[in-house]
């Protein structure tokens, strides 16, 4: 059985006594500076999987040019909700409409990166790793969890949904995510025999109270204790009497259950979502519909629940896919994987508005909407203003802030 001792140098050394990772990351000399426990801010990140069309998820509806291109899925003046005099959002964003009109919606136009990849796996890693050249080993949510200040302490990272945590999430000293879907995140690491003896030990040693002049003792030991608390917390939501099984749901399920969890103070950071199904190369239109609609609507739900409960000020939601689509629709129609994109952005402190232009479609990247704006400049914007990290630090480089976000 390890020592107390042990298990705090164990900890200063960046190894969890759960699967993890690190839980006393490089904000140690921040911590005075945190929030009060359960009231930092929020980031909540939608993975779009399969590549969102977000032609018709903006739509240039008053550009002849865009319903030439479309002429079965364009979306029509009368049909879209109109942003400007140019764009509009897809009929099926109506749930969106609440946070546009209170100016809590930003509409991120333009978004990709140089040399774009259109294959699905590739171009993921790219917005996971938030590195084109494909050759960082770790995420740019686990990077960030290193840097971010939180005085809660417990899990820096929640994947809610099945699986694994994403590669996002991947962080310097193993995984610094649990996945609710991945029995495995819930496995405390005391060696062999009796693990419920194991446990209740441990738990009475990391608790036994530090030397008084051993600071960063105290504070590792605490950490610990929170780390520990907070997944007894998600063990006995998803494995008691009253078990909530709404991460294997649909996104509003999900999204109800970290609306929960952030009433709660739970005190995770990020949370991490995706909704599957974006691959439309064949009759899109209905199915894009639906996908759009359960977006807006668990989005909508979302905010409306945190109001009630007190929170939606210190929460902001990003929306992102791998790829946009082609201009043109093809013969089945749908549309084939494409390159730059749209992004939206809503929550606490976000300036609402159409934030740049909609890329030209008389001058294109082969049938693609060429980019503008780098995706990491919409990290990099959030990372600083939001969660209050050192961007740099996290992607390697300084990049501009994106106006509106923050």
């Amino acid at each position: 059985m390890l020592t107390r001792r042990q298990v705090l140098n164990r900890a200063l050394r960046g190894s969890s006594l759960v699967a993890l990772g690190t839980v006393v990351p490089q904000f140690v000399a921040r911590t005075a500076r945190a929030a009060a426990p359960g009231k930092d801010t929020v980031l909540v990140v939608v993975e779009l999987t399969g590549g969102n069309d977000g032609l018709n998820t903006v739509v240039p509806y008053a550009d002849d040019l865009y319903h030439k291109a479309r002429p079965t899925l364009r979306q029509t003046k009368q049909q879209v909700i109109r942003l400007d005099d140019h764009v509009g959002l897809h009929p099926g964003l109506q749930g969106l409409t609440p946070l546009w009109d209170a100016g809590q919606l930003a509409v991120v136009q333009g978004v990709g990166y140089p040399n774009p990849d259109r294959s699905h796996f590739e171009a993921m890693d790219i917005w996971h790793l938030a590195d084109p050249a494909r050759s960082s080993k770790t995420g740019w949510l686990g990077r960030a969890s290193a840097e971010m200040d939180n005085r809660a302490g417990g899990i820096p990272i929640l994947h809610v949904g099945a699986g694994k945590a994403p590669v996002a999430a991947a962080g310097t000293q193993g995984n610094n995510a649990v996945s609710l879907g991945d029995e495995k995140a819930f496995r405390l690491e005391v060696g062999d025999g009796d693990r419920s003896e194991a446990r209740r030990k441990l738990l009475e040693d990391v608790s036994a109270p530090a030397e008084a002049e051993d600071d960063l003792l105290a504070f590792a030991r605490r950490r610990q204790v929170q780390t520990l608390g907070a997944v007894d917390l998600l063990r006995e939501l998803l494995e008691g009497p009253n078990a909530v099984r709404t991460f294997t749901g649909g996104l509003q399920q999900k999204f109800q259950l970290v609306a929960g969890l952030i009433a709660r103070g739970f005190g995770t950071r990020v949370f991490y979502l995706s909704l599957d199904g974006f691959d439309t190369h064949a009759d899109q239109g209905p199915a894009h519909q639906q996908l759009l609609t359960q977006l807006a609507t668990g989005i909508g739900d979302f905010f409306r629940e945190l109001n009630d409960t007190g929170n939606a000020d210190r929460v902001r939601v990003m929306t992102f896919s791998e790829f946009g689509r082609r201009v043109g629709e093809n013969g089945s129609r749908g549309t084939d994987h494409g390159a730059a994109s749209c992004m939206f952005v809503a929550g606490g402190g976000v300036s609402g508005g159409v934030v740049g232009k909609h890329p030209s479609l008389s001058d294109l990247l082969e049938d693609d909407l060429k980019y503008h704006t780098d995706f990491r400049r919409v990290y990099a914007t959030l990372l600083d203003k939001w969660l209050n990290c050192d961007s740099k630090s996290v992607l390697g480089a300084t990049w501009d802030h994106v106006k509106g976000l923050g």
